[in-house]
């Protein structure tokens, strides 16, 4: 069964989401035959390398919110990221692109290290106050992963893994998704936003039902054997 998520490490119920599903997938019976994608996606690409301002800041000039709406949001996301053990700090996010860091997300898949440098990203923006856009700091990430030295400072003088993080793009948009997260199962089943643990089970359950089907198999006669029901047995 392949599950793809499209989120942004610059989206806060991304990280939450991420934690949702890890729940109920760490209890699903069929775990490991599950594999996890993650595709990219980007809330607003027009946002500059490095913003001059703060996450508040950016909020009430770009997007037109005011203050107190803004500070509010802060405080219920920061509430339910609690609840899933994550400390946000939305004082100390530093707001860039993260374009780069999407390529660096294909390139740590690339040595089957994707789901840590997807965590890492999160965790450093929202909880560390990191610069996903920074080079030296993506570099440094990189290094962490593990990668070779040579890999990661292509990212920065070539446009290596561009390509497929603009294929994740146009793959949204031909599935109709417009806002993140987003799980696909198997490209037939979608749910849309850091939904609970519970409904992540219910959705995996279901769609290993549907590619799992129960097949009856038919012995003998008109394969109907002997059987007790509600109201009785079979004589």
């Amino acid at each position: 069964m392949k599950i793809e998520i499209w989120s942004d490490v610059a989206c806060p119920w991304c990280y939450i989401g991420k934690r949702r599903f890890e729940t109920a997938l760490s209890a699903f019976p069929h775990r490991d035959s599950v594999e996890v994608t993650w595709r990219s996606y980007q809330l607003d690409p027009t946002v500059p390398d490095h913003y001059e301002g703060t996450e508040l800041d950016y909020l009430c000039s770009r997007k037109g919110m005011a203050p107190d709406q803004a500070s509010g949001m802060f405080a219920h996301v920061a509430a339910q990221a609690k609840g899933e053990g994550l400390n946000y700090r939305f004082d100390d996010v530093v707001v860039a692109n993260s374009f780069t860091a999407h390529r660096l997300i294909h390139l740590a898949a690339a040595h089957g290290k994707q789901d840590t440098a997807k965590e890492r990203l999160l965790s450093d923006h929202f909880e560390h106050g990191k610069d996903i856009g920074n080079e030296d700091y993506l570099t440094s990430l990189g290094l962490d992963l593990g990668i070779d030295a040579g890999e990661v400072a292509e990212l920065f003088v070539t446009d290596k893994y561009a390509a497929d993080v603009r294929k994740d793009f146009e793959d949204a948009r031909a599935l109709g998704i417009n806002g993140v997260p987003f799980f696909v199962i198997d490209r037939k089943f979608g749910l849309s936003g850091a939904q609970p643990a519970e409904t992540f089970t219910a959705a995996l359950e279901q769609a290993w039902q549907d590619s799992n089907p129960l097949v009856l198999v038919n012995t003998t006669g008109d394969g109907a054997g002997e059987v007790c029901g509600p109201d009785g047995c079979s004589v």
